[in-house]
């Protein structure tokens, strides 16, 4: 029996979609800008290298805990040692990059994103997904999107290394304040909209704010009132973070000019320049 947009329940109609408009453009957009950040991410965190250069550090590396790792880059040390697969080390990337990435693909907004672009399930409003049925996330690999909170809860702490990275940036090599380079301000703008893509997310709003009974009596009048109205408020910029967010790595992953001081004089002498992330 057909289940799904197939079932008995849709319109007998023999077109996939009565739109007119081209709503192919935007789930197309989507794929080409994710399969682009997908392909050089996998580089970037199978490369092992050029990920840190004092004081400038990789968010896909940070915190580096391997002692793999390039001397000063292990700001929390190095519980792991070199792990070879295949007669290769280990990259450092590999032993963190499942909590940030956990945390995006079981996002809602992400899973609305790749649901549409790459499995086409819809690939838009009010229009037929080719699939003859469907089961929705009740079977694996699907039912893992039930762990977001808890991908959630590592997030926050990913949050915090990155904005302490961020912080760090602000001193030159010899680790004396008041200097930056274009990394600075790269790396703190990535803190920035990582934290508000993190304080939007439905998974805030309903540890903060959730489980209410009677919103009549929770309004402002209470903490749990309080903090549910300005999560709901938040909520709505989640997009717009999490699209600022993306293409600020990509930027991010291009070669730093000389650091500078806060002055405008070189930190060292001589050019140096050094992969950001």
């Amino acid at each position: 029996m057909a289940t799904g947009v197939f079932s008995q329940g849709r319109a007998k109609i023999s077109e996939r979609t009565l739109r007119t408009d081209k709503w192919w453009v935007q789930p197309l957009i989507t794929f080409l800008v994710l399969i682009a950040f997908i392909i050089y991410a996998t580089l970037r965190a199978f490369e092992n290298g050029n990920y840190f250069a004092e004081p400038l550090i990789s968010p896909f590396y940070s915190p580096c805990l391997s002692t793999a790792c390039v001397a000063g880059a292990s700001l929390l040390g190095t519980p792991f040692g070199i792990i070879h697969i295949f007669g290769m080390v280990l990259s450092p990337a590999l032993l963190i990059l499942i909590f940030p990435l956990g945390f995006r693909m079981t996002c809602y907004y992400y899973r609305k994103a790749y649901y549409r672009s790459f499995w086409m399930s819809p690939p838009a409003c009010a229009v037929a997904e080719p699939h003859s049925k469907y089961t929705g996330e009740t079977r694996a690999p699907l039912i893992m999107q039930n762990m977001h909170r808890y991908f959630f809860y590592a997030g926050l702490v990913f949050n915090v290394l990155l904005t302490v990275d961020a912080i760090l940036a602000f001193r030159n090599p010899e680790k004396q304040w008041g200097h930056m380079s274009v990394g600075t301000l790269v790396l703190l703008a990535n803190a920035t909209f990582l934290w508000f893509y993190s304080l939007s997310c439905h998974t805030c709003r309903h540890t903060v704010g959730g489980r209410l009974r009677n919103f009549s009596k929770h309004h402002f009048a209470t903490r749990h009132g309080h903090l549910f109205q300005n999560s709901t408020t938040t909520t709505r910029t989640s997009l717009g973070s999490h699209c600022s967010a993306l293409p600020l790595l990509m930027f991010m992953y291009v070669k730093s000019r000389p650091t500078r001081s806060l002055t405008g004089t070189s930190s060292k002498s001589g050019d140096r320049y050094s992969w950001l992330i």
